[in-house]
Formats: structure tokens, C-alpha cells, sequence
């Protein structure tokens, strides 16, 4: 929970500001010695370096100790160099550099953000024992809810200014002297200070022995696909809810709250149902900019598209009422749902992705089927696929060299990157395999695997569009009958290089 802090005492603002400057130094020079060997007892004793050179106490120096170790320990299992930390933000170092003669008004002022960052750092950490938080304390009077600051030789008080709705769960704790942990921020020569506890989990009413409700999350159409598994991996049940009200809600509160009840329904229907949640793990999908080459429709979908909020408010409440969440790799859910069973089962591509999240968060692994797998090894689909992306990508090397237009010209450029990548994989169907695992730092990564490979060779060559609606079409391979196709494979069901026009391109949530 994050809090403005307000002074009104002037002298408490600038003392405060002089222990946080002394508390961020003292946490640089705690990371040096422990990057040299030195041990921590040493460090935080009275008489020991932090407390004498910067003037803390004791429980300054070992939280500064802690926040040291952590970010070294962080350092060493990310697998980047601990000596070559920037503090203040690497990020904003480079942009000093580069602005120093350039821009002269904006150095300043990320000068002054790196600086903040820098030298603006105060933590303490709970302790039962001590009645809640020894350093900084939360008091409530008058019918406030102040912070006690100890600057070491005196208090110094703050009034804490907030109104998140976990506020009252804070309280109880102050009220009930449990421990909670305080970090104080400089941001824009204003305080903030957070607040964090721990809470135990309670046990779990609802788990996925029962079945898993799996959501997928698409951008166009803007909405939400629901899907039901039996813990046999069939299909129980699906639905889908529609996102257009969240995206003509009037301002952020009203976009919040209409995101709240979207996922106490969905809550409400896994516990109705008595099945576990499922989501993908995603962590960031690209939302591109302008004279990215993917027109602005493309950057609208993917502007409006609140994934990330929507999961973190499912999961919330999931939590409260005792239901099991679980996230899975969405590598591939998309490809995999498209191919496999959209056509089989007549279902749209974004339920049956949604089908692929519950199976996968019920442990199942999705095997090629037998007929896919003849088919990648068909020497007639390799040539016919083989020269629809060769003329694609003389087609495109053509218009792109004759137009004039830069962000068209961009765009056949991107076209032509992908149409060149379609070609590698399918030349290498048993690559590399793509995304990390665990999760996706947006579009997965393209590398060669059959999935992939039958994606690119199916979709946009038979089809004609990356993300069709209609994948019916594709049942008849799916039974072994792509025999048929062999001798007219041009025009065929869907147009494939038939089609005149960019291909359809469409924001998705997991490959």
C-alpha cells in the first residue's frame, strides 16, 4: 500500500530527507563490503562502519544490511555481474550520458530523477516483537494515521495521506501491534512511503482435482474466452465475455470498477462450478508506436488491452475466496488451439485456446496429431507452401521498392521480415524451440517447432490470413485428407495467395 506523506513541520521534512540520504549511502557502501567478503555481523554492530560513518543505529544498519544482500543476491541468480550494478537506475545513467550537450532541460531533470533515486531510499522492517515497526511507526491521532520517524537522536512526524482500499487491513495491524515493513521514497522532492506485511494463505477450498476454469484474454474482439475442463482434459462448458464496456468506460475509476466486476463474475462461476482458475503467464506484450509499420488499428487493440489488470484482479479475489490459481506458459496456446481444436470441435480460435490453458494447468501435454504430423512430412506441402512464401517475398520486395510512402514502406518491410521467417521455419520444423519457459515477454519469439511450422504452412498459404475466423476448413487435414488438395491447390479454400491484400493481423495473448 503506498501513502503521500506530508510534513508539517518543515525541520521533520529536511531531517527526514538527511537520513534517507544517509541510509542510501550507507546501503551502496553495505553492498561494496559484502561484494569484498566481509561479514554482516561485523557490519552492523554499534561501533561497526554504518552506524559510526553514516550515523545510524543498529536496526538502520542491518536493514540496510538486508537490502544489500537481497539486491546482490538478486544479481547473482538473474546471472549479471554484481560489480556492475548502477544505483540510481542503469537506465537513467545512459540517458545522462547521452544527454548532457544535447538537451540540456530534460538533463536536468532526469539528473534530478537519477539523483532521487540514488540517495532517496529509507527501509524498516517489522518486527513482532517490537510492537509493529520500531523505526517507523504508525500511530493514529486525533483521528489520524501519522508516521513516527526516527531520526536516530529525536522523532520526526508525518501524516499519512492515502485512500487505498487496504487501508483498513493496515489499521488492524497497527491497531493490533502485527509487524509491517516501511519504505520510504523520494519521488519529485515529494515522500512516499510503502507499506508491506505478510499474510498467510488460507487453505484451499477449491483445487484443481475438480477441474480448471481457463480464461484467454484477446484484444480483437476485445472480450474474454472462457472454457471449462473436466480434470479428463474434456471440454465441459465455454463462454465468453465481452471487454467493449471497459474500453468506453468514461475515466480510469469507472474502467476499474467495471474490471472488478468482470472478475468477481468470473470468481463467482468457478466457484459456482468447483473448478480451480487458469491464465497464461504473461508479463509484457508489445503495444508498438507510431511508424511501427503496424497501422493504427493494430496499436488502438493493443493500447486498450488491461490483460495484465484484469489477471492480478482474478487472481486477487480467487485468493480471498479460497480458490486455486494457477498460471501456465503460453507458448503456443494459440497455434495449438487454431490447429488442433477449432476445426475438430467447432470452436472459435479464442476458446479453444482457453481449452489449451485448462489442459496444460492440468498437466496435459499436446501431442501433434497423427494426420499434422504426416503432413509436415509431405514433400508436396513443403513445395507448395515453399513457393507461396518465395513469390510472397518477391511480391513484397517489389511493392516495397517501389513505394514512397516510409510507414507503408515500413510495413512491407515488416511483412517481408516475417514472410522470410515463415520460410526458416518451415525449412527447420524440429529448431529451436522458441519462448523461454515459464513465460513470455510478449510475442513468443519465432523459432522452429512443428506447431509453428504447420502455422505458417497452414494459416496464411491455405486460408489466406495469419489469424482466420473460419478454421472449419482445416478439419478435412485433420482426418488425413489432405490428398484431395494435391491436385488443386490453387485456388483452394481459402483463398491462400489468391487473396490480394496485407494479411489480417491481430493482437493476441499467448502465441
Amino acid at each position: 500500500m503506498e501513502a503521500l506523506l506530508v510534513f508539517p513541520d518543515h525541520g521533520d521534512h529536511v531531517a527526514t530527507l538527511d537520513l534517507m540520504r544517509r541510509f542510501s549511502a550507507a546501503l551502496r557502501f553495505a553492498y561494496n563490503r559484502l561484494l569484498e567478503g566481509e561479514k554482516r555481523e561485523d557490519l552492523k554492530k554499534e561501533d561497526g562502519p554504518l552506524c559510526t560513518l553514516f550515523g545510524l543505529n543498529t536496526r538502520y544498519a542491518d536493514d540496510a544490511l538486508l537490502k544489500a544482500q537481497a539486491l546482490l543476491t538478486s544479481q547473482k541468480e538473474l546471472g549479471e555481474n554484481p560489480r556492475k550494478v548502477v544505483f540510481g537506475g542503469r537506465k537513467l545513467f545512459r540517458q545522462l550520458s547521452r544527454l548532457k550537450k544535447s538537451n540540456l532541460p530534460l538533463y536536468e531533470r532526469r539528473k534530478r530523477e537519477w539523483r532521487e533515486k540514488r540517495k532517496g531510499t529509507l527501509y524498516a522492517r517489522g518486527d513482532r516483537s517490537k510492537g509493529g515497526n520500531l523505526n517507523l511507526r504508525l500511530l493514529v491521532r486525533d483521528g489520524a494515521l501519522w508516521l513516527r520517524i526516527n531520526l536516530v537522536h529525536r522523532p520526526a512526524w508525518a501524516l499519512v495521506r492515502t485512500s487505498h482500499p487496504r487501508l483498513h487491513e493496515l489499521l488492524s495491524r497497527v491497531y493490533t501491534e502485527e509487524p509491517y515493513n516501511v519504505e520510504l521514497a523520494l519521488r519529485e522532492g515529494k515522500v512516499y512511503a510503502l507499506f508491506t506485511w505478510e499474510e498467510r494463505l488460507p487453505p484451499l477450498v477449491v483445487n484443481a482435482q475438480s477441474g480448471v476454469l481457463a480464461l484467454d484474454v484477446n484484444a480483437d474482439p476485445y472480450g474474454l474466452a472462457l472454457a471449462i475442463v473436466n480434470p479428463d482434459g474434456s471440454l465441459r462448458r465455454y463462454l465468453t465475455l465481452s471487454l467493449e464496456g471497459v474500453d468506453q468506460a468514461p475515466n480510469k475509476g469507472a474502467k476499474e470498477l467495471l474490471l472488478w466486476q468482470i472478475a468477481h463474475r468470473i470468481v463467482s462461476l468457478a466457484w459456482e462450478e468447483g473448478v480451480a482458475l487458469a491464465t497464461e503467464r504473461l508479463k509484457h506484450l508489445p503495444k508498438g508506436r507510431r511508424g511501427d509499420g503496424l497501422g493504427k488499428t493494430f496499436r488502438r487493440n493493443a493500447h486498450r488491452f488491461a490483460y495484465r489488470s484484469l489477471l492480478r484482479k482474478v487472481h486477487t479475489l480467487a485468493w480471498r475466496r479460497d480458490i486455486q490459481s494457477l498460471e501456465v506458459n503460453p507458448q503456443d496456446t494459440s497455434t495449438i488451439g487454431m490447429l488442433k481444436y477449432a476445426p475438430l470441435l467447432a470452436l472459435s480460435k479464442d476458446i479453444a485456446a482457453a481449452y489449451v490453458i485448462g489442459r496444460r494447468a492440468l498437466g496435459y501435454r499436446e501431442e501433434v496429431p497423427r494426420h499434422l504430423r504426416a503432413l509436415l512430412q509431405d514433400p508436396s506441402f513443403h513445395e507448395h507452401t515453399r513457393r507461396f512464401y518465395e513469390g510472397r517475398i518477391a511480391e513484397l520486395r517489389t511493392k516495397r521498392r517501389q513505394e514512397r510512402n516510409p510507414y507503408l514502406k515500413r510495413r512491407l518491410g515488416r511483412e517481408l521480415y516475417q514472410a522470410r521467417k515463415a520460410l526458416a521455419t518451415l525449412q527447420s520444423p524440429q529448431g529451436e524451440p522458441g519462448s523461454p519457459e515459464g513465460s513470455t515477454g510478449g510475442r513468443n519469439p519465432w523459432g522452429g517447432n512443428p506447431w509453428r511450422a504447420l502455422r505458417v504452412g497452414t494459416l496464411l498459404p491455405l486460408l489466406g490470413r495469419r489469424v482466420p475466423r473460419d478454421l472449419s476448413v482445416l478439419k478435412p487435414i485433420l482426418h488425413g485428407s489432405w490428398e484431395g488438395w494435391r491436385g488443386g491447390l490453387d485456388p483452394h479454400p481459402g483463398g491462400g495467395s489468391a487473396i490480394t491484400g496485407p494479411p489480417h493481423v491481430e493482437v493476441g495473448s499467448g502465441g
